[in-house]
């Protein structure tokens, strides 16, 4: 006599699969968030998991070119990531297109749309007024530490306040808006407004910079309103 077959159920396997997928999500951003990379033993202790479940789960993020297993024997981030990031960033960056070159010509100044990669701050978007004998510009992709500039002080305004955080980014938190003066470039004044992150759905600002003072202060109103206008484009 046959013994009787065992079949789950539909949700049971399911949720099965909801549970090793969760457990992989949580693996890639936490091995991904981690610069200098982290052993299998790290991310099982981290992720709550057995040292042969994490193997598994870190070889399967390996294979897709998600993370890469390095020769001292640590796992971090690989180039697979950066088709995902651009994929997530899509949506905004097409939002703000309009919205950058709309503000650069009312205030006659260079915007940028900057958002947070770890522990720096990245030109997503660039846009250069396209009237005016001159102005500011830098390139697409540049960067700089989060710790400098009005744009990092904005981005870290954008999130939750931390314990011991700079006054520059609480200030700017209360304010809706951070200034400052030669911190990035010599010379040149930094106007940054954060965006509302569960609107953008990531740590981001609006970034004017000027060697102009007065065009630093006088601008502020009107880079909240583009800031407003980002948001209300992504609601």
């Amino acid at each position: 006599m046959n013994e009787p077959t065992t079949v789950p159920s539909p949700s049971a396997s399911r949720t099965a699969g909801s549970q090793t997928l969760a457990r992989g999500l949580e693996v890639l951003r936490l091995v991904a968030g981690t610069p200098a990379g982290l052993g299998i033993n790290e991310v099982a202790e981290h992720a709550g998991i057995h040292r042969t479940g994490a193997y598994r789960l870190l070889n399967t993020l390996c294979d897709a070119q998600l993370l890469h297993r390095g020769a001292d024997g640590r796992y971090r981030g690989a180039a697979g990531l950066l088709s995902l990031s651009a994929s997530a960033y899509h949506s905004l960056m097409a939002a703000a297109e309009p919205v950058l070159r709309r503000y650069a010509d009312e205030l006659g100044a260079t915007l940028a749309l900057i958002v947070r990669e770890g522990d720096e701050a990245i030109a997503l978007r660039v846009t250069a007024p396209t009237s005016g004998t001159y102005h500011v510009s830098f390139a697409e992709a540049s960067r700089h530490p989060l710790d400098l500039g009005a744009a990092g002080h904005a981005i870290l305004a954008s999130e939750p306040a931390s314990p011991g955080e700079d006054p520059r980014v609480t200030a700017a938190r209360s304010k809706g808006y951070a200034q400052t003066f030669g911190e990035v470039e010599p010379g040149m004044h930094g106007l940054a407004v954060p965006l509302d992150r569960s609107i953008s759905g990531v740590p981001a600002c609006l970034n004017l910079i000027t060697v102009r003072e007065e065009q630093a202060t006088t601008a502020i109103a009107v880079l909240q309103r583009a800031a407003r206008a980002l948001e209300g484009s992504l609601a």
